[in-house]
């Protein structure tokens, strides 16, 4: 009988979730571009910072609660962030796995976690109607609280990650992206992948899981983000459920900083496949960087733009020499990287790669015409609003500006300060910046015989 009544709750109230979702999106993108969310911000008796934005268009709360324990905090135990962080919902208090998804699905409420290079995450969605978000979060709150790392949950999904790192090996792009940070990052924390190695994974114990979550699931190590339809009280209730019984510890020493890069070095992978796949790049910037808007922008018309992009145009369109190709930057906490990509059939790597190099020294050299700026400005105002059409992404907008610290008007000064970039600003950025002659070269591929 319970089952047939929560199984009922849940497709009542996941469908009513949706709906409203897609409701909420239709409101947001008419009236967000008039104004960015309005912040609010506070920090909670153990020390969590907490960033709230008020959204009473729809009956949705989210939550997202982020921690400074990603797997740069992994310290010689790969892979550990991310098995701590995925083991969190099989068992906490006096629940077990199945218990746990029956409660959040019974509610309709919508709960994930995640561990990145940086932070790790933990957020849920759901319902404001109180019968539904008062026992979500009470659920929220005992698996960020108690959690219990049952021994065969973590036997389970230490095999899940064996699996998917041997499903790894038989990925050319996977193979690329693990050798392009190991190059890289060779003595720093972000060189190690998020998922570990199998031979880091075969040797850690539930202890390793117990010590980590000690250490980094703490209040002070804690930012989380709120929006939904509620007030300033409201939201203030919440952060103290949700995250008011941890213990208030202490943030981590801050990452290392990243050198920047002295020479180039090339790396050589033989794979069976018909394509190559090609990595170029070098340590590039940090989300607080000073630099951001003008490299953001210039990257744009760059690579970051699709197939309107210098390197698309010259790669794709006048060469045929791939069908993707392009280029990015990902900030992190420290200097993360620069990465420009592509990938093509194997006799045309050594073409491909002489191209790519040829179209960013270019830009390097002479910076972008200043209509090339023009539609890059406009496309990336035009479509800011985008960014914030739903209160999920309202949501990880606001994560993110509190885990890097970003001024509080990040949002609102963002499309004036992507107008204010020049083009001289540009060319000084990435003269500054980005050096071709010391770039990481990673060649993953059939026989792969490019030009070093």
């Amino acid at each position: 009988m319970y089952a047939k009544t929560g199984t009922t709750t849940t497709k009542i109230t996941t469908r009513r979730l949706a709906l409203i979702g897609a409701a909420l999106a239709l409101v947001f993108t008419a009236t967000i571009a008039a104004a960015s969310p309005k912040i609010e911000t506070w920090t909670t008796a153990n020390g969590a910072r907490v960033y709230f934005v008020p959204a009473p268009e729809l009956p949705i709360v989210d939550v997202r609660v982020v921690f400074d324990g990603g797997s740069a905090k992994d310290d010689g135990k790969d892979g550990v962030a991310q098995l701590t962080n995925g083991l969190l919902g099989e068992g906490a208090g006096e629940l077990n796995a199945d218990q746990i998804a029956e409660r959040f699905e019974g509610l309709g409420a919508q709960f994930g976690g995640d561990a990145q290079r940086d932070m790790a995450i933990v957020s849920l969605r759901s319902l404001t109607e109180p019968s539904l978000l008062a026992p979500a979060l009470i659920t929220l709150a005992t698996v960020l609280t108690q959690p219990t790392f049952p021994a065969d949950a973590f036997e389970r999904e230490r095999t899940r990650a064996l699996v998917a790192l041997r499903s790894e090996q038989e990925s050319p792009e996977d193979i690329a992206s693990k050798a392009f940070f190991a190059a890289l990052y060779p003595d720093h924390p972000y060189g190690t992948p998020p998922l570990g190695t199998e031979e880091s994974v075969k040797a850690l114990t539930r202890d390793d899981l117990v010590n980590f979550y000690q250490r980094y699931y703490v209040a002070r190590n804690a930012t989380v983000a709120i929006v939904g339809a509620l007030d300033r009280a409201g939201a203030e209730k919440i952060a103290e459920q949700v995250v008011g019984q941890l213990p208030e510890g202490k943030a981590p020493a801050a990452v290392p900083a990243v050198p920047p890069a002295a020479e180039a070095k090339l790396t050589r992978i033989d794979y069976p496949s018909g394509q190559t796949h090609i990595l170029l790049g070098q340590p590039g910037l940090t989300r607080d960087d000073s630099d951001y808007f003008p490299l953001y922008v210039g990257n744009h018309i760059l690579g970051g733009s699709g197939l309107v992009s210098r390197i698309s145009d010259e790669v794709r369109e006048k060469r045929g020499l791939s069908y993707s190709s392009y280029s990015y930057f990902i900030p992190m906490r420290a200097a993360g990287p620069f990465t420009a990509g592509l990938q093509t059939r194997n006799d045309q790597a050594d073409q491909a790669l002489t191209v790519l190099r040829d179209v960013m020294q270019e830009f390097i050299a002479k910076g972008p015409k200043e209509a090339e700026l023009t539609a890059a400005k406009k496309n990336i105002t035009g479509g800011f609003a985008l960014r914030l059409d739903s209160n999920s992404k309202i949501v990880e907008n606001l994560a993110m500006i509190g885990f890097y610290q970003l001024p509080l008007d990040y949002l609102d000064t963002f499309n004036k300060r992507v107008e204010a970039v020049t083009a001289a600003q540009i060319r000084d950025a990435f003269q500054r910046r980005i050096d071709t002659q010391r770039m990481v070269t990673v060649i993953v591929g059939g026989a792969a015989k490019a030009a070093p």
